[in-house]
């Protein structure tokens, strides 16, 4: 009885695991820090999951809060896959949200070789990426300060 018990138990995921969503070779998960969304997807990023990818990328974008896209984790991205970036961009753009993209070297590359004129806000990790929000919210409390002072 023990053993089925000790069995049964070893199957169950933890309650706070964070299980990625399958995207068809692309696993993408999502988390939500004080500063920012984090969508980060790992492996392929292709014609037959780019739309996938996006689409379940921007149901986490929330207004007022800055977005960032980790691909650190790509090791495939087609240049079909571009399309993610600028969808992303269009997205955040309409909404008013701040955005940056950590790309791996994958999707460097492809940058390079297929659309050298593309400029998307770009971060080397995720924690400079939340740090440069940090830095922007702190500098807009500080324009924001003198107005709120009581004159009376």
């Amino acid at each position: 009885m023990n053993e089925s018990v000790d069995t049964a138990t070893t199957y169950l995921a933890p309650r706070h695991a964070h299980l990625p969503f399958e995207c068809g070779g692309a696993a993408v998960r999502a988390q939500c820090r004080h500063l920012a969304t984090v969508i980060t997807v790992s492996g392929a990023v292709d014609t037959n999951n780019v739309d996938r990818v996006s689409e379940y990328a921007k149901r986490f974008m929330l207004p007022d809060k800055a977005f960032v896209l980790d691909l650190s984790g790509v090791d495939t991205f087609t240049a079909h896959a571009v399309r993610l970036l600028y969808s992303i961009d269009a997205s955040c753009s309409a909404a008013g949200v701040e955005w940056a993209v950590i790309p791996s070297q994958a999707v460097n590359v492809t940058l390079l070789a297929t659309h050298e004129d593309a400029t998307f806000p770009i971060a080397e990790t995720v924690h400079e990426a939340l740090h440069y929000f940090a830095d922007a919210n702190s500098a807009r409390r500080r324009l924001l300060l003198p107005l709120l002072t009581k004159t009376a």
